[in-house]
């Protein structure tokens, strides 16, 4: 058994359950079911690396939102440190959004 590689799927599923309670204010969905996290990183060290965007560059929450994502992930026990990315390529569009999220706001 690779055991630092047992550590990094559970250390990523505390992070993605942190991130699942972060919300986007606008839209009664975590960020997580949005689809607004591209991606996550786990390094040796237990640093973390996260990629995300917004609904929109205008979006209201556009310098909130991302210190409530760096403070969810730090949280998680085991984390060294967060650096966080925020892009717009690709920009978000609801078909990023999980079946759960569409099903929420009655997209389908």
């Amino acid at each position: 058994i690779n055991w630092i590689w047992v550590i990094s799927i559970y250390m990523r599923e505390k992070i993605i359950r942190a991130l699942k309670t972060v919300f986007d204010p606008e839209i009664p969905v975590d960020i997580w079911e949005l689809g607004l996290i591209y991606n996550i990183t786990i390094n040796d060290d237990n640093s973390v690396k996260v990629i995300m965007t917004l609904t929109s560059p205008n979006c209201p929450v556009a310098e909130e939102l991302p210190l409530e994502v760096e403070r969810a992930v730090q949280s998680v026990d085991g984390v060294k440190n967060v650096d966080l990315d925020l892009t717009f390529e690709p920009p978000f569009e609801p078909s990023m959004m999980s079946e759960e999220a569409r099903f929420s706001l009655g997209m389908m």
